[in-house]
């Protein structure tokens, strides 16, 4: 991801419309799994500037993972003590480590070359019967100038999502697009991107005015106020996933407080951005 876009991330996703849906639809998914529980240890793998670990602390104790130099240098605030540099595809944790793990937003990235690697290590670290919650952005057809800006690799269908998780051993519980309600926007704005020059506009994350903001944040109340209730919807922006890793697992005692192994500085260091 082009760094301007980390500076806008970390200056917006506290307040920004898209940032606050999504977390709210990830409230619908976790919340019916994990009511009144707030002892879970949760991995967000790709935390980039912290504002979703600050939201995954409702369900406990939460540690951030991510390579990039832009986010280590604005989420250390954010997360004083449960940051950790590393990669999705070499987790610098032990077996076993984790109840939820969460990846938003990074197995996209043309830094992360297949998908199988970094599955299976969100796997190998989960706890018997811990899930994933993953989300990515849908449709090739909707590639974009912000694709370019978030140096997207690929995305994705839902029936994609599904065979990946199912061949990285997971059950998937729950799959729906989300950011549905407002789809008609992003499609129309990609059409009219299509049919003007790319004058390097700016980033398409930038805070909207107060009136546009609430609107907006009201439609993704709906969409994961349904999603609640079990819902689903069938397109979309972004595709979500819930899935459970039923495995048999010893858990590797050597570990840290944070879940770092010991030994967690030999493995080895591979990009991992989150967009």
């Amino acid at each position: 991801m082009e760094k301007p876009e980390y500076e806008i991330m970390a200056a917006v996703e506290l307040r920004h419309w898209w940032y606050g849906g999504m977390r709210a639809i990830s409230a619908a998914m976790l919340d019916p799994l994990y009511p009144d529980r707030h002892d879970l240890r949760v991995l967000d793998a790709g935390c980039g500037t912290g504002g979703d670990a600050l939201f995954l602390r409702r369900y406990g104790t939460v540690v951030g993972l991510d390579y990039a130099d832009e986010a280590a240098a604005l989420v250390a605030d954010r997360l004083p003590g449960r940051f950790t540099r590393g990669s999705v595809l070499a987790l610098p944790f032990a077996d076993s480590s984790f109840d939820l793990v969460t990846s938003y937003d990074v197995l996209y990235h043309r830094a992360v070359p297949a998908e199988a690697p970094a599955l299976a290590e969100a796997r190998r670290v989960l706890r018997p019967a811990g899930r994933l919650l993953i989300r990515l952005p849908a449709y090739e057809w909707l590639r974009s100038r912000h694709d370019r800006q978030v140096h997207t690799r690929r995305r994705y269908t839902a029936r994609e999502l599904r065979t990946l998780l199912a061949e990285a051993g997971f059950t998937v519980e729950r799959c729906t697009y989300v950011l549905s309600l407002l789809f008609p926007l992003p499609v129309a704005a990609r059409l009219l991107e299509r049919l003007t020059p790319d004058n390097g506009d700016g980033s398409a994350m930038g805070l909207p005015g107060p009136a546009v903001n609430s609107a907006l944040k009201a439609a993704m109340a709906l969409e994961a106020a349904w999603v609640g209730l079990g819902g689903s919807f069938p397109f979309g922006l972004s595709v979500m996933a819930l899935a459970r890793s039923d495995k048999a697992i010893a858990t590797d005692s050597n570990h840290g407080a944070d879940g770092t192994t010991a030994d967690a500085s030999a493995r080895p260091a591979v990009l991992n951005t989150h967009a």
